[in-house]
C-alpha cells in the first residue's frame, strides 16, 4: 500500500515505486530510460522539483531497474513480477 510520500505504479512486468520525499528532480531516469516510458510528473519531489512518473506516451514501465540503479537518491525500487 502506498503512502502520501510514495507513488507507485504496478504494470504487467513489475512495479515501480518513486518515494516523492527522496527525488530531488534531477531527470537522470527519464534521460536514461531505454523505453522512453518515464516523463515528469505534477507531483512535486522534496526541493519543490518536479518528480517522474512511468507511464508517459501511453507506454508502461517494463520493470528493468535502470532507473533504480541510476538514481542518485534511491528515490525509486523496482520489482520485477515473475513469469508464469
Amino acid at each position: 500500500m502506498a503512502t502520501k510520500d510514495e507513488l507507485v505504479y504496478a504494470g504487467e512486468k513489475g512495479r515501480f515505486t518513486l518515494y516523492t520525499g527522496l527525488c530531488k528532480g534531477c531527470g537522470l531516469c527519464i534521460e536514461k530510460c531505454p523505453t522512453g516510458v518515464l516523463d515528469w510528473n505534477d507531483v512535486l519531489g522534496v526541493y519543490g522539483t518536479p518528480s517522474v512518473l512511468p507511464v508517459a506516451k501511453g507506454k508502461v514501465c517494463t520493470g528493468c531497474g535502470i532507473c533504480q540503479q541510476l538514481c542518485p537518491d534511491c528515490a525509486i525500487k523496482v520489482e520485477r513480477t515473475r513469469a508464469g
